[in-house]
């Protein structure tokens, strides 16, 4: 089961993109759909079929959205968390081979493509950090094997 964490920023995007979907998106294909609908034959109206499909999935996710929002717990940074990995954390870690790698711990709804540093706190990584300090060894279980990484920072953002 995943989490329901979530930072403010993470909450902000999906609440906004709650909004654009059903207050501009759902209109304007709607509008298509409709136009489409009056030209007569459905069956052979790419337009109809193409935005037909797009309303349902506008809709799948609204609905999704709208179920999930109300769940998902807001952390906010404190301050008794500095020297510690928690949620929210920014953690730069080293292994023995000298790979360094930077991330941010967040909640699994705020993975995007566009945050490929950030990792949810559900990951065997981000459970094997929380809690360390910096120079602490953190033992991360991988299909590969056991993987040692040495924290380096713990930063966080102060919103």
């Amino acid at each position: 089961m995943k989490t329901k964490l979530i930072t403010l920023e993470g909450y902000n995007k999906l609440r906004l993109e709650h909004d654009y979907l059903w207050k501009e998106k759902r209109p304007e294909v709607t509008k298509i759909v409709a136009w489409a609908a009056s030209l007569g034959d459905r069956s052979e109206n790419a337009d109809y079929t193409f935005n037909k499909r797009l309303l349902r999935q506008i809709d799948r996710r609204v609905r999704y959205l709208r179920k999930l929002l109300p769940d998902l717990k807001i952390v906010y940074y404190a301050p008794e968390q500095e020297g510690k990995v928690f949620f929210g954390a920014i953690v730069e870690i080293e292994n023995d081979a000298g790979d360094i790698k930077t991330f941010k711990i967040v909640g699994p709804e705020e993975i995007y493509d566009e945050h490929k540093d950030y990792i949810s706190i559900d990951s065997p990584m981000a459970r094997a950090l929380l809690k360390k300090e910096v120079d602490d060894e953190a033992v991360v279980s991988t299909p590969q094997g056991d993987k040692t990484w040495y924290i380096n920072k713990i930063t966080y953002t102060k919103d």
